[in-house]
């Protein structure tokens, strides 16, 4: 079983960046459609940022649109999330996600948990002055 561990969260001002990385364990991310779910205080989780598998294919929530950039590095096993700009809305628990449903619908992109969707322990990031 593919274990995730998220990590580079903080407290940051509003306008700062911050850059989350997720190393994977026992096993390879290299097969698995991969994202960033994030859960604002009191909320549901949301997806911000996913990627395909030959990393073709993107996803980004209206919200962090040319603010965050999903990437992979398959030789070393670890997804980055780099945010700039952040935003006191952008606070939460950031998750990465392994094994979601990323697909397209008249074109546009779309990114959903599924059943088998894993996820690692989280990592806090909060955008406060």
């Amino acid at each position: 079983q593919v274990q995730l561990v998220e990590s580079g969260g903080g407290l940051v001002q509003p306008g700062g960046s911050l850059r989350l990385s997720c190393a994977a364990s026992g096993g390879t991310l290299d097969y698995y459609a991969i994202g960033w779910f994030r859960q604002p205080p009191g909320k549901e989780r949301e997806g911000a940022s996913c990627l395909s598998t030959s990393d073709d294919l993107t996803y980004y929530a209206d919200s962090v649109k040319g603010r965050f950039t999903i990437s992979r590095d398959n030789a070393k096993n670890t997804v980055y999330l780099q945010m700039n700009n952040l935003k006191p809305e952008d606070t939460g628990v950031y998750y990465c996600e392994a094994d979601v449903d990323l697909y397209t619908d008249y074109g546009e992109p779309h990114c959903i948990l599924l059943r088998d969707s894993f996820w690692g322990q989280g990592t806090q990031v909060t955008v406060s002055s």
